[in-house]
């Protein structure tokens, strides 16, 4: 479960991680929209990095969360439209991939702290 522990809402009810570097190269692409549907894809990396990520294959837009090691939200993208590139410009330890609109409906705003359990 996903939740936004500075508004105390409920983000997504099922996560997947995502460490190894398959699985983070894998990511979404050629999943269906169900893939998303109330599930939240955590990408974990060893430090925080700048992230460069594409939708090659994704046939859905949907929202990124870029974390900083505290699980602190440092930057967001709404809207990642399928066969684009975005480039964070905030160093994050972790970045979560969800439903296109789930940054609007769940208010996830910069500085908020989330957390998740497995």
């Amino acid at each position: 479960m996903l939740i936004n522990k500075t508004n105390k809402l409920i983000i997504a009810n099922d996560i997947v991680i995502r460490k190894s570097f398959f699985s983070k190269l894998k990511g979404l692409m050629f999943s269906g929209f169900g893939a998303v549907e109330d599930k939240a894809h955590i990408f974990v990396f060893n430090k925080p990095i700048l992230v460069d990520i594409h939708m090659f294959f994704v046939f859905y837009p949907i929202d990124v969360v870029f974390l900083d090691s505290k699980s602190k939200v440092v930057e967001l993208k709404e809207n990642f439209l399928p066969f684009t590139f975005y480039f964070s410009t905030k160093k994050s330890k972790f970045f979560i991939e969800l439903k296109q609109g789930s940054i609007f409906k769940n208010n996830i705003c910069l500085g908020d702290k989330l957390s998740w359990n497995c």
